[in-house]
């Protein structure tokens, strides 16, 4: 069954279902046509017992005749009989021949009471036979009065049915198997049309959707949610397509400056000091290539749902005052100020090392791009830790804030000097990868504020 199509299976479980319903209906209507002929049967049985009852006791006659000289049973497939209680023959129509119709226990069962026997066939009638025996008085006398109607034209009645039914039966299971076939077809022609079109469906044209029936269905739903589906994969698509060629955009810069300082070191190899700078510029270089392979792989096991955390409970302040640490040479450099603002009591639970990694690209960001002291502050709101990154620079471009974290983006030149474009989207991966999320805008009294909201850590 499991390798045939899902219609032929249809219509053969339809077909199945369809065989067992007309089998139940044919066994009714034969049953119950039956059971009204042999009521018929037996109603006409009892009335000529009865007229025959009252012939015996109103005038003592025999079967032959009627009180009036007329023929009591004129019917060719009937019969009648009068027996004493020991079984003698009192009268009896022609056929019988003066022969008992019951036996003796047969007897005994109709002088205790009335009752329906049937029996073989009988001289003079075709097929079995119904009788109905019946004890009635006459002249102060017991005697058992039967009367027997021939089963032929009920059995020919109950033939004739059976016969149609038997016919007719199996030409309307295929009909309506025929039928059953043509529906299922119909249902699954548009499932047909969307695997074909699914079928041609390739990189090359992920534009291409489903074809979706007009019938509002579960057939028409489930072209809706494939074709959602093609949407996602196409945007996936263009993304990952994006992202390949930023990263070799990316990576192309630096390896070309790379081998630039390498053939100055060649040509300098006489110069010490040249040599010297040629080198040092080559490490530099060296170290970007580091760190834009390390950014790509951190977005890469994100993308894949392996970027892994070792979360632990984590004082918001001590995060801070550790990236304050680390960075705090650079901004001697560049004579800029570290402030660390902690509200007491912010706690998160979370991976120490990726918030350090988030935060640290805050703060190379702010003394990159902003001017002023840079403030790192936690704030609890709600039940979440918010970890700020403030500068007092020019800000983002209004424009470049709803695209800001997204990979390769960078704002306009007044905030784009150096780097990939990809610390921003970093910081929002960590921070999703903990069920946070990362915010940017410009703080009201001037420069960018980018922040991270992380879930809190329950104090205990």
């Amino acid at each position: 069954m499991r390798g045939l199509p899902i219609r032929v299976r249809v219509t053969l479980a339809f077909a199945v279902v369809m065989a067992l319903v007309l089998g139940a209906i044919g066994f009714f209507l034969r049953s119950r046509l039956e059971s009204r002929l042999d009521e018929s049967i037996d109603e006409g049985l009892t009335s000529r017992a009865g007229q025959l009852s009252v012939v015996l006791r109103e005038s003592g006659a025999g079967l032959s005749t009627s009180g009036d000289g007329g023929s009591l049973l004129e019917e060719e497939d009937t019969l009648a009989e009068v027996l004493e209680p020991d079984g003698e023959v009192v009268d009896s129509t022609g056929q019988l021949q003066g022969e008992p119709v019951l036996s003796a226990a047969q007897l005994a069962e109709a002088a205790a009471g009335a009752t329906f026997l049937e029996v073989g066939q009988l001289p003079g009638l075709e097929g079995e036979t119904r009788l109905y025996a019946a004890p009635v008085e006459v002249d102060d006398e017991e005697l058992i009065v039967v009367v027997g109607s021939s089963l032929q034209d009920r059995d020919e009645a109950l033939s004739s049915l059976t016969t149609l039914m038997l016919i007719g039966g199996p030409v309307a299971l295929l009909l309506a198997s025929l039928a059953g076939y043509g529906v299922a077809a119909a249902a699954l022609r548009p499932v047909e049309e969307m695997r074909g079109r699914a079928a041609e469906i390739s990189a090359g044209d992920p534009g291409e959707r489903l074809p979706v029936p007009p019938a509002d269905d579960e057939l028409s739903r489930l072209g809706h949610t494939l074709n959602e589906m093609l949407g996602r994969l196409e945007a996936a698509l263009a993304r990952e397509r994006r992202f390949v060629d930023d990263a070799a955009h990316e990576l192309r810069t630096p390896l070309a400056l790379h081998k630039t300082e390498l053939e100055l070191a060649l040509r300098y190899e006489a110069d010490a000091g040249e040599l010297r700078n040629a080198i040092s510029s080559a490490v530099v270089e060296i170290d970007r290539l580091i760190q834009l392979a390390e950014d790509l792989l951190v977005v890469a096991r994100a993308d894949d749902g392996e970027l892994k955390l070792s979360a632990e409970p984590i004082d918001a302040a001590g995060v801070l005052g550790a990236v304050a640490e680390r960075s705090r040479a650079r901004a001697e450099e560049s004579e800029r100020a570290l402030v660390v603002d902690a509200e007491d009591g912010a706690r998160l639970r979370g991976d120490r090392l990726r918030l350090e990694q988030a935060l640290t690209s805050l703060v190379d960001n702010a003394l990159r791009h902003g001017d002023g002291e840079v403030r790192l502050a936690a704030t609890r709101r709600g039940g979440d830790v918010e970890l700020h990154v403030q500068d007092r620079g020019p800000g983002f471009d209004p424009e470049f804030i709803p695209r800001a974290f997204e990979r390769f983006s960078r704002a306009d030149s007044a905030r784009a000097r150096g780097g990939a474009g990809l610390g921003l989207s970093i910081v929002e991966t960590i921070a999703r990868a903990h069920g946070g999320r990362a915010g940017a805008a410009n703080a009201p009294g001037g420069g960018a504020d980018v922040w991270l909201e992380l879930p809190a850590s329950d104090p205990s």
